[in-house]
């Protein structure tokens, strides 16, 4: 048992030594250690945008607490469906083999999980259906209880395929590390869904390498809790890589949700595609994406394209999109990313209303057509259907307040200064390849998707007919 001490995590840098962001994200600091990383502080690019006073339970608590007075099997439970899940001790040679976690949170998981869990497809086999994993919080009131932590690992031996969801629902204040490794020609859907009750907080560091010709589907879906932190990294291990990367996020009033990615493409002839769509209603509401991809010297002949897109529904929320790109060698294939963020446009509404469609059921359409060109690419039924009825639920909760608002609160990515976007500002299109500097744009959406949502309205009404 490890020696009780008051120590605090703001003590590991009592000179308060100056914080400086790295000029590039090759140099940024990586470290199982707590230990190596300063205070977190709004001058550093990593917190620039989290809410430090809720999340202070990470960095207050006392190594005493964290060592003594925490289990995963306590406060949270972690059980599998479809899949063995094996606990092993935190000297297992299968751990750490992703990279090093990049902020205090993930070090922090690391360093204070009794245990780790792990979920392993073996070799040259197939999952017949996809694998659960829950992580069920049991802490009644979370900011009573100590902060909690794990460690998961979701291995995917060579030429395996299958897919793993995981599914964190209750109620815990929870810092939690997840590597995931893709073996050689191994193909990988994973899918992380935080469902939490309104009052947990959640900081999630994922760290995946894919092998050679292999390929990972990585899905992050964030509809509940007070406060959730989700930092992915990739890094490849061989030539031929392939990793698409997908999320969706709900914020409700008071919720921070926060996206932060990294795609190191340090191989060769390797690919990337990242897509995130985000909604935003009520007061508070707070959505951060930050986006980076990494192209170095050696990774020539490499395909990478990030894209996010948020849509507000009220006033009072607020959206944060920062995509990132460095490129170190011009023989590469293709690379670029775009940002919209803005509410829909009113001569959509006004096509759907014209239709017929009622100004409710036309609100619903075009959130639903919003999200339906990522929920169809998710191919996992279980968690399409669970995001469809999160959204219909929403919704409903909110139908009786009009969405239409007059402005809408834009973070600009590049100063970093507020300002507020009109109905007819426009800063660019986010739908046009190539255009590597867009920020922030009212949402469209194509003839395509208004003409799918008005068709499948026209579609119910006359099953209902029937």
């Amino acid at each position: 048992m490890a020696a009780q001490t008051s120590t605090t995590l703001q003590a590991l840098n009592p000179n308060n030594v100056a914080q400086k962001s790295p000029a590039s994200r090759a140099d940024r600091p990586l470290s199982f250690q707590v230990a190596d990383f300063p205070p977190p502080s709004h001058r550093a690019e990593e917190w620039r945008f989290a809410p430090l006073r809720r999340l202070s339970a990470f960095f207050d608590a006392t190594v005493e607490q964290v060592v003594h007075e925490h289990t995963d099997s306590a406060g949270v439970s972690i059980t599998a469906e479809g899949i063995s899940l094996e606990t092993v001790r935190r000297d297992d040679a299968r751990l750490g083999q992703a990279q090093a976690p990049e902020d205090q949170l993930g070090a922090l998981a690391w360093e204070r999980a009794p245990q780790a869990h792990v979920v392993t497809i073996p070799a040259d086999t197939e999952l017949a259906h996809e694998a659960i994993v829950r992580i069920y919080g049991q802490d009644a009131t979370p900011e009573d209880q100590p902060v909690r932590a794990a460690q998961l690992l979701i291995d995917a031996d060579a030429r395996s395929r299958g897919t793993v969801v995981l599914v964190h629902t209750g109620s815990a204040t929870l810092t939690e590390g997840v590597e995931i490794l893709v073996g050689d020609g191994a193909h990988l859907t994973l899918v992380s869904v935080q469902d939490w009750n309104d009052d947990a907080i959640h900081a999630l560091s994922l760290r995946a390498r894919v092998g050679t010709d292999a390929t990972l589907k990585h899905i992050v879906v964030s509809l509940g809790g007070a406060v959730v932190r989700v930092t992915s990294a990739l890094e490849y291990a061989g030539t031929g890589g392939d990793a698409e990367l997908l999320g969706a996020y709900f914020a409700d009033t008071g919720q921070h949700l926060e996206h932060r990615l990294f795609v190191d493409h340090n191989q060769p002839k390797c690919r990337s595609n990242v897509l995130y769509k985000g909604a935003l209603h009520g007061d508070g509401a707070h959505a951060v994406w930050v986006g980076d991809v990494l192209i170095r010297p050696n990774a020539e002949g490499i395909s990478t394209y990030e894209l996010n897109r948020n849509l507000v529904l009220s006033d009072g929320p607020r959206a944060d999109s920062v995509p990132n790109l460095e490129i170190e060698t011009g023989k590469i294939e293709g690379a670029g990313h775009a940002s919209a963020t803005g509410r829909f446009d009113d001569e959509q509404l006004f096509y759907l209303l014209s239709r017929g469609i009622p100004e409710k059921e036309a609100h619903r359409l075009v959130v639903m057509g919003f999200f339906g060109e990522l929920i169809n690419q998710i191919g996992v039924p279980s968690v399409q259907e669970k995001l469809l009825a999160h959204i219909e639920a929403t919704l409903d909760k909110f139908g009786q307040e009009s969405p239409e608002i007059q402005d809408a609160e834009i973070q600009d990515a590049s100063t970093g200064d507020s300002g507020r976007l009109g109905k007819s500002e426009q800063l660019g299109n986010p739908e046009q390849p190539g255009n590597f500097d867009q920020r922030s744009a009212p949402v469209s959406f194509s003839d395509a998707e208004i003409g799918r949502a008005a068709s499948a309205n026209e579609g119910e009404e006359d099953e209902a007919a029937a």
